[in-house]
């Protein structure tokens, strides 16, 4: 009935609301972020919104365990746990406090390549994971203040100034042909395998046949095969795999088999619940933190964009500078909470659950909180962690290969909104991938001779040298900002401007999509404080009230601050 009553509402306020949420000409969504789907739906689709970010997140702990040497299955499970804990509890903050639009929270590949080179400074030559692991936790939460500190400045408006699609394409570019190692170390225990799970990967995510299977969730016809290509292609070959170990096709030590590791499952206790410090104290070096800001500004640069491509495909109004800023402010807390809980990385948006949203064309926020609390959930769920743990090497391997790829072809695809005929970007984004190839490579067969007799020194010089992305964005920068161009030659214009076509939006409609919970309480206990807070929208009183009764603030529709409500980075 619930369900039944709902779809009589939104057809009865489609010729209605419809024209006030989409300026007209009926509803380009199911349900709009302010609206609630039935609890079932919400749920429902929330589960999807985990599958969604599910394949991407799985790979990070495998990543960094094989890095530092994690041996211990339930030491794989519990940092599995703590990546989806960490995940569910930042994509709460966002949702309640945060951007407010129905974005996911999750690991990114952008710290990983800063945490194995932390991993593999000399200093900890000789000693076990937990020390390595203890050093990336320090040096996340404390580059995170960085991020902190742009959001709630509104420094991120800055900062854009300089940054464009030439620093942007071999940054990101980098951070997978950076773990290509990974992929290979993976897959090499049974390539045969590692290169079926590559086209069951290819075949699900990108055959147009397949693509027609759909399967309807309330009044949303969802694409089942393309929406969780990376989930099914695990789930087959791991079958595969267990059937080819049953009939001891695999032979006795194959990395394929499925029956190695099952142990773990009985050592797994049902329920763990991840906390700070559950590691031990993190630790902190300069060096450390140096590298790791290279993770910290490509997660920020890339979420930024995500901000504005999700309200875009969520028909929402363009993101104000308040919640610009207040949600890059969140993600470095994130970031912090990461770091502290010990999953040894750090989060970001997930552009894989922005584009369910414009698949689905469910853009609710708390379809998006739902799926929060199931990352909760599961992160609590022992068994789960421990389960995901016992994965064979070369079917990670093969999900390594592609999804590195589609990590390559990201990063290349910021050069759109270049001009690539100029010689001019051309030579930026071709050397500095070429020295992002030859640094760190000459630094790891050379180190002596970047010893600069400064322990501290030494370090920051080997960790920012040995960062593939850290050396492409800091040289594509430089290059970009100091030889001669313009703004639309070298994409500036494009990039930033992306919110050119859309839809305009009244004061009301802005305030109730981006309005963080709770702001009538600061309005009213700290009335000017908002005035200046960069991260803290103006309040709004309604049609034709311009007065705040409160604080005396008031809205002006000629007076621009950092609170206009009709601005973008």
């Amino acid at each position: 009935m619930g369900g039944m009553t709902e779809m009589a509402r939104l057809r009865t306020e489609e010729s209605s609301s419809g024209d006030k949420l989409t300026g007209g000409g009926g509803r380009k969504m199911h349900y709009y972020v302010n609206e609630n789907p039935p609890w079932y739906y919400a749920i429902v689709l929330g589960f999807q919104h985990y599958l969604t970010m599910f394949g991407a997140t799985i790979a990070i702990p495998f990543i960094l365990s094989d890095a530092l040497g994690v041996t211990e299955l339930k030491d794989k499970a519990r940092l599995i746990q703590t990546i989806f804990f960490c995940s569910g509890l930042c994509t709460l903050l966002q949702g309640l406090f945060g951007l407010r639009l129905p974005v996911v929270q999750g690991g990114t590949f952008s710290f990983l390549a800063p945490a194995m080179a932390i991993a593999n400074l000399p200093v900890f030559a000789d000693a076990g994971w937990r020390p390595k692991l203890l050093e990336i936790q320090g040096a996340i939460m404390v580059a995170a203040l960085f991020e902190v500190i742009m959001g709630a400045t509104g420094l991120v408006g800055i900062l854009l100034r300089f940054v464009g699609p030439l620093t942007i394409a071999p940054t990101i570019t980098m951070i997978g042909v950076s773990l290509s190692e990974a992929a290979v170390l993976q897959s090499s225990g049974n390539p045969g395998i590692a290169f079926m799970v590559v086209v069951l990967l290819i075949v699900f995510s990108q055959s147009a046949w397949l693509g027609k299977i759909k399967l309807r969730v309330g009044n949303a016809e969802l694409p089942v095969v393309h929406l969780f290509p990376v989930l099914l292609g695990i789930l087959i070959s791991w079958g595969v795999c267990a059937i080819l170990t049953a009939t001891d096709t695999l032979r006795e030590g194959d990395a394929a088999r499925t029956d190695g590791n099952l142990a773990v499952l009985k050592t797994v206790p049902w329920f763990y619940f991840p906390y700070p410090g559950q590691w031990g104290t993190p630790t902190v070096s300069v060096a450390g933190v140096f590298g790791m800001l290279a993770g910290v500004l490509a997660g920020m640069i890339e979420s930024i964009g995500d901000y504005y491509a999700i309200a875009r495909l969520a028909d929402a109004p363009p993101p104000p500078k308040t919640a610009v800023n207040r949600g890059i402010l969140f993600e470095g807390i994130g970031c912090i909470i990461a770091g502290a809980w010990g999953s040894g990385n750090g989060t970001t948006t997930y552009s894989e659950n922005n584009g369910a949203v414009g698949l689905t064309r469910v853009a609710s926020r708390t379809v998006v909180l739902s799926g929060a609390c199931i990352m909760l959930l599961f992160g609590i769920i022992g068994k789960f962690g421990g389960i995901f743990a016992t994965i064979p090497g070369p079917i990670v391997g093969g999900v390594y290969c592609v999804m590195f790829g589609m990590i390559v072809g990201v990063g290349i695809s910021n050069l759109q909104y270049c001009d690539l005929k100029s010689a001019r970007n051309l030579f930026v984004v071709g050397f500095s991938i070429l020295m992002a190839l030859v640094i760190p490579d000459y630094v790891d067969k050379n180190p002596k001779k970047f010893d600069t007799g400064v322990a501290e020194l030494t370090q920051i010089i080997t960790v920012l040298l040995s960062t593939n992305m850290a050396v492409a964005g800091i040289i594509a920068c430089l290059l970009d900002n100091i030889l001669p161009g313009t703004d639309e030659e070298r994409g500036i214009t494009a990039l930033h401007g992306g919110g050119a076509g859309a839809r305009a939006a009244s004061e009301e409609e802005v305030a109730k999509t981006y309005n963080p919970i709770g702001i009538e309480a600061i309005y009213r206990v700290f009335p000017a404080f908002v005035r200046w807070c960069p991260f803290l929208p103006v309040p709004y009183h309604g049609k034709g009230d311009d007065t705040d009764k409160n604080g005396g603030l008031s809205i002006s529709p000629t007076e621009p601050d950092t609170n206009d409500l009709s601005s973008k980075v």
